[in-house]
């Protein structure tokens, strides 16, 4: 019996453990910089920027740790698509009135608009090819 107890102290010890290096490793992540194709959205350019073609739209947060692990991923996609699609990133923090209005309630959030109407959501961490292939499906 004490060498059971002793066991699953012992499993619970290394993925407390786990937890936490993974944890510091995600939160430590440097900062990726933005594509130069990738559109800067805020409440006032929102609507104009989607209004015309394909965009993905990617709701994230500075402190969100899968946010910054997707940024490396959108700037591969913006790079990799074509002139009339495009990548757009809206920062919930600093503008709650599209967040709201898209109902954001966890991020990373990716939603996918055509001619301003949207298309798909995807939530989570999403690999380069899976939004390529949603992007070129439209």
């Amino acid at each position: 019996m004490m060498m059971w107890i002793l066991l699953i102290f012992s499993t619970l010890l290394i993925f407390a453990g786990y937890v936490y290096w993974t944890f510091r490793k995600m939160k430590n992540m440097p900062v990726v910089a933005d594509h130069k194709k990738i559109k800067l959205l805020t409440d006032q350019n929102f609507s104009q920027q989607i209004k015309k073609g394909v965009t993905l739209v990617d709701f994230w947060a500075s402190w969100c740790a899968p946010c910054k692990v997707m940024s490396p991923v959108l700037n591969d996609v913006a790079d990799a698509i074509s002139d009339s699609k495009s990548v757009g990133k809206l920062n919930i923090e600093l503008y709650k009135t599209v967040t709201s209005k898209y109902n954001i309630r966890s991020i990373p959030t990716m939603i996918l608009f055509k001619d301003g109407k949207e298309v798909n959501r995807f939530v989570g961490i999403k690999s380069k090819e899976f939004l390529l292939k949603e992007i070129n499906s439209l």
